[in-house]
């Protein structure tokens, strides 16, 4: 059974969103605070993490900072906070998607199931062989060099995109597209975001990358070799 922490110290919210899930057939964890948060991930490593930034004490940007230095589990990020940098902050440090209270508790639980089909991996695709860049949908693995690299289901999913098809250019609309449903309060700004990223663990250098490409004033493309 998929666990699922639900973070957040409105009671009323963990209350709702933890019915829901648990309904849809998820087992759900609570947490209401950063550093029980913590405690709870390094005991119990949940599949998915619902987490809302405006937390007393450690805050949800800390939690998922600590959380993206040792593992790649989908972050589902819900908060108050609806500026649009906020909602980029977020994905930069590795969020999967993202909704602003007030929210319907379906949207999230659909949000949960996206992201959760995204994590999972589609037997019969063949690795995509770029260079030293290897992309293996079946087993949703990236290798750098024979270096498996983590990424997270979104990141993942757009990078085997690009790499099915090495030196297509895909526009930023495009890119959107492949996370169906996925960040689209954030627009185009969250391809740029989750490019960074994708970019910060697959390049020797961010600033000169070889393997992930800008297309200025159009989108990305995947080296073709």
């Amino acid at each position: 059974m998929t666990r699922v922490l639900v973070v957040d110290d409105e009671p009323a919210i963990v209350d709702i969103v933890s019915d829901y899930l648990t309904e849809a057939g998820y087992r759900v964890t609570t947490a209401r605070d950063g550093e029980a948060a913590l405690r709870e991930i390094r005991s119990r490593p949940p599949d998915l993490i619902v987490l809302d930034l405006g937390l007393p004490g450690v805050d949800g940007l800390d939690v998922a900072r600590a959380v993206r230095r040792s593992s790649p589990v989908p972050i589902i990020m819900l908060t108050a906070r609806s500026a649009e940098t906020d909602r980029v902050v977020g994905l930069e440090l590795g969020a999967d998607d993202y909704v602003v209270k007030p929210f319907s508790p379906r949207e999230l639980l659909a949000r949960v199931r996206a992201v959760m089909r995204r994590s999972a991996a589609e037997p019969g695709d063949r690795p995509h062989v770029i260079g030293d860049l290897t992309v293996d949908p079946s087993r949703r693995v990236v290798e750098v060099g024979g270096r498996v690299v983590d990424l997270t289901a979104t990141e993942f999913d757009l990078l085997a995109r690009m790499a099915a098809a090495p030196g297509r250019v895909f526009t930023r609309g495009q890119l959107l597209e492949t996370i169906h449903g996925v960040a689209v309060e954030a627009g185009e700004r969250a391809i740029d975001a989750h490019v960074k990223n994708i970019r910060r663990k697959i390049e020797e250098r961010g600033d000169r990358p070889r393997r992930l490409l800008t297309v200025h004033g159009v989108g990305y493309r995947v080296a073709e070799r």
